[in-house]
């Protein structure tokens, strides 16, 4: 699969910002942390694709990746009761000197 098919479109909403804006400082067990960045990504994408994707369309330093697929929700079409398409969310989080700019 294409770097650019395993990522769909960023996932800009009110809580996206706001942990894209929040960084942690290093500590004694853990390692400084950038912000959280939230992506829909391809149903079958892997974290390690995921990774290798934001890293290379974005040139930066992905420290975790979280994923979660997410249900369509039911919707009336005229008469009948549709339903929207399933989807997979991942959050990725990166290294305390990288940040994407799209956000």
């Amino acid at each position: 699969m294409d770097i650019y098919h395993v990522i769909k479109r960023p996932l800009v909403t009110e809580k996206g910002t706001h942990q894209s804006q929040q960084s942690h400082e290093a500590t004694a067990s853990r390692p400084a942390r950038g912000g959280s960045y939230a992506f829909e990504v391809h149903p079958a994408a892997s974290k390690g694709t995921i990774r290798q994707a934001i890293e290379k369309i974005y040139s930066v330093k992905v420290l975790s990746v979280r994923t979660a697929n997410r249900k369509g929700k039911q919707r009336r079409v005229r008469y009948k009761m549709g339903k929207t398409p399933d989807w997979k969310k991942a959050v990725v989080v990166l290294h305390g000197d990288h940040h994407i700019d799209l956000f």
